[in-house]
């Protein structure tokens, strides 16, 4: 396999528009942005944070960045990422995203949505913020990332979000909040396929599968039915997950012609044990897949890698919901430089410590840092950066 270098991070957010007028532009905009992404990668959770971050490493950054006039005060950078449009950070962050993804044949894509509880303000009246992810199982990197309206829900937003991304060879995973067939023939449009859950939100298309899989089990196999069983077992939970997929549909979208794109539908039976408890799950899907099992398996638990890799991690190291930052644009930029570190944590290929212990680094050697944003000393899989993400 041959390796190419990545471009520094830093370099994506030279050409970036400064939002403020110009007799308070003495900070230079990239100044700005480098420290509060190293503040927010130190765990920084407030503007004053950042000033205090910058005064503690102002030695160190003037190895890479002017300063000319110092460190900034705390209200620069609250002026700035409150008025600074997130598609700016958001441009690009996927432009680097791009340059360091690896080529994944068949990679699946999940869809889900989080609310940053921590974002509301009580003085404005402004609701927490919520956030719609694309995240790429396998490459274990944010693709795309977009807030919804203050009227609005997952169904108005994904769609947004799909177009920011080549879906082409992909398989996309969404929950029941986005199992609509507009979402589906856009997927399908797209070059890609879908396997969406259900629930009973879905209403007479939820029965009917529920119907059709209701004798089905591991002891009363279906001839129709192509089966898969897997087992994990880790740290004292056994879990069991028996798959059953068919092609068996012209039934269901004669009875919902909107659903022309249903190839397969699956069903997922989950038989938990931790200790002396013993739980029961079955979840219920539509896709536009073959009827292979295996892969039915596969793309069924990678959607839950986007809620134990990425919401579980924004929450526990950089504690997300806690978030203090509520004004303006902040709290949807705050969230993709969360995003952004966590990403830089991912993407160092040479290490072989864990994410928890990438972010720990991060935040605490300068060495580390330095290597990972200002130079170009690790690689990606040749090819990958004239790769659209």
């Amino acid at each position: 396999m041959t390796t190419q270098p990545i471009p520094p991070l830093i370099d994506f957010f030279q050409h970036i528009k400064d939002p403020r007028i110009e007799r308070n532009k003495a900070y230079p905009l990239l100044e700005v942005i480098v420290i509060t992404l190293l503040a927010v990668m130190a765990f920084a959770e407030g503007w004053e944070d950042i000033e205090t971050y910058g005064k503690s490493k102002e030695g160190w950054l003037k190895k890479f960045l002017p300063l000319e006039h110092g460190i900034p005060k705390h209200d620069v950078y609250r002026r700035v990422f409150t008025r600074l449009k997130p598609e700016a950070i958001a441009s690009c962050f996927m432009e680097w995203v791009r340059a360091i993804k690896r080529d994944i044949t068949r990679e699946v894509i999940a869809i889900d949505g989080k609310t940053v509880r921590g974002s509301f303000n009580t003085r404005t009246g402004q609701k927490a913020i919520h956030l719609v992810s694309a995240w790429a199982t396998e490459n274990r990197l944010v693709f795309a990332q977009v807030k919804t309206g203050e009227k609005e829900n997952e169904i108005t937003a994904i769609p947004t979000l799909l177009e920011m991304i080549a879906l082409k060879g992909c398989i996309v995973t969404i929950d029941a909040m986005g199992c609509q067939y507009k979402i589906a023939d856009q997927i399908v449009a797209a070059g890609a396929d879908y396997l969406f859950a259900l629930k009973e939100n879905q209403g007479t298309l939820y029965e009917d599968v529920k119907t059709y899989f209701e004798d089905v089990d591991q002891t009363h196999p279906d001839p129709t039915v192509a089966v898969h069983t897997t087992f994990d077992v880790d740290h004292g939970r056994i879990e069991k997950r028996f798959h059953g997929i068919t092609s068996d549909v012209s039934w269901l979208i004669e009875r919902h012609p909107a659903w022309k794109s249903i190839t397969s539908i699956g069903m997922i039976d989950s038989k938990r044990e931790i200790g002396d408890k013993v739980s029961f799950e079955r979840r219920l899907y539509v896709s536009s897949l073959p009827p292979d099992p295996e892969l039915f398996a596969v793309t069924g638990r990678a959607h839950w890698g986007i809620e134990n890799s990425l919401h579980y991690v924004l929450d526990v190291a950089y504690r997300e919901d806690g978030a203090r930052i509520k004004s303006g644009e902040g709290p949807e930029n705050w969230g993709y430089f969360r995003k952004i570190a966590m990403t830089v944590a991912r993407a160092d290929r040479e290490s072989k410590d864990s994410v928890k212990s990438r972010v720990k680094q991060m935040a605490w050697s300068d060495d580390y840092l330095e290597r990972l944003l200002f130079h170009s000393s690790f690689a990606c899989e040749a090819g990958a950066a004239a790769s659209s993400a």
